[in-house]
């Protein structure tokens, strides 16, 4: 897999049979190649490749691929064990510092189980025995390539991949539509329902009556917007900036039979104009995401959140009113206090005409092996109805 000069991407290097031998490196993340490679096969043993890659040693592997996705599994095993000899570790004071600590465990064990990579061919296909074909799924993940050429990835990815394909195939229900929405890879699945639940069941602002405006900020898969649809708002403009996201959105709203009320626009947040209704389900926690799809659950310093809520009242019809989906679960992690939410709210100038809560009912809330079960157990998703002052 020696590749030549004319290499337009970041380039893995390794020695392979007393030569050296480079490809190009896919990352989704967008973390660099790694700079120590060994050449692993059906030989190594799980604890040797799990040391290696603790180490910061990737592995690229040229046996069995079952037998790579039998060693990742138990690789995965090792990461996920307790420390051992650690009897006396301090535990956490505050949820702060527990989410602080449980972000930093995922990212070290992120970091260590994608160090086991392996080849692909320029077309997508996997060179190794017993491979499964996942062109189509990689296909979908990277777009067509004009410049084809071989290159190495993550193990961990190629799974994440073809599970979003599926993802994609097979379509998230949601009840609210009576159909499915299918996510592309790199867009959020609506597999969080409750949030759904809220802006369909939410008396809409009278103004809608007479002003069948409305603008989803953020749309991603263009759940939202095909819920406000299907609840009779005549010209629904959703917006994103992700390319990805505006693919999905507009192949569901087609899928839907939408497109004559929903227009799938880039924006920075709000497109031109003002509404009667302005809805966002901006990301819930104020923290740095450590790949693309994180995007979705994390905003570095509210930023999203801060951006709706400013230019909000410059985009609400008089009377109209503006929705902002948001969970809790960062107050009760102590990464934002409802003071500064509120503040934040009135400094945009917007005031609160009410708030509905639900209870979230995904897994996470019952399991109490998790570290910050205590935030989730307690965490609601509310819809805040703000309007202009």
């Amino acid at each position: 897999m020696s590749i030549g000069s004319a290499i337009n991407c970041p380039v893995i290097r390794w020695i392979e049979a007393d030569q050296e031998k480079s490809a190009c490196w896919r990352s989704e993340s967008g973390t660099p190649p790694p700079k120590r490679v060994v050449i692993a096969d059906d030989r190594m043993t799980a604890d040797t490749a799990y040391r290696l890659a603790s180490e910061g040693t990737a592995l690229l592997w040229r046996g069995d691929f079952q037998n790579a996705r039998q060693l990742l599994q138990a690789m995965t095993r090792r990461a996920n064990e307790k420390p051992r000899g650690r009897k006396n570790k301090k535990t956490p004071a505050t949820l702060t510092e527990a989410f602080n600590l449980h972000r930093l465990a995922q990212s070290q064990r992120a970091r260590t189980l994608g160090l086991l990579l392996i080849p692909f061919n320029a077309d997508h296909s996997i060179p190794l025995r017993r491979a499964p074909d996942a062109r189509q799924a990689c296909i979908e993940a990277y777009g067509a390539a004009t410049e084809a050429q071989p290159y190495v990835a993550s193990l961990r990815g190629l799974q994440g991949i073809i599970g979003a394909y599926e993802w994609r195939k097979n379509g998230v229900e949601i009840p609210a539509l009576g159909a499915r929405i299918h996510p592309h890879y790199g867009v959020f699945a609506p597999i969080r329902g409750e949030y759904i639940g809220l802006v369909n069941e939410a008396p809409l602002p009278e103004l809608t009556g007479t002003h069948s405006v409305a603008f989803d900020i953020g749309t991603g898969t263009g759940v939202l917007a095909a819920v406000l649809a299907r609840r009779g708002i005549k010209h629904v403009v959703a917006t994103d900036q992700d390319q990805r996201a505006l693919a999905c959105a507009r192949e569901n709203i087609a899928r839907l039979n939408l497109a004559a009320q929903v227009e799938v626009v880039q924006a920075d947040l709000f497109p031109e104009g003002r509404a009667a209704l302005v809805v966002c389900n901006p990301p819930w926690l104020p923290a740095r995401p450590s790949s693309p799809l994180e995007h979705a659950i994390f905003d570095p310093e509210s930023r999203m959140l801060r951006g709706f809520l400013h230019g909000l009242a410059a985009h609400l019809e008089i009377g109209g009113e503006g929705w902002l989906i948001l969970s809790d679960l960062a107050e009760h992690l102590g990464l934002r206090t409802r003071a500064e939410l509120l503040a934040a709210i009135d400094a945009a100038g917007l005031q609160v005409l009410g708030k509905i809560d639900v209870k979230p009912h995904h897994p996470r809330v019952s399991d109490t092996s998790d570290p910050l079960h205590a935030a989730r157990a307690a965490e609601l998703t509310s819809l805040w109805r703000l309007t202009a002052k």
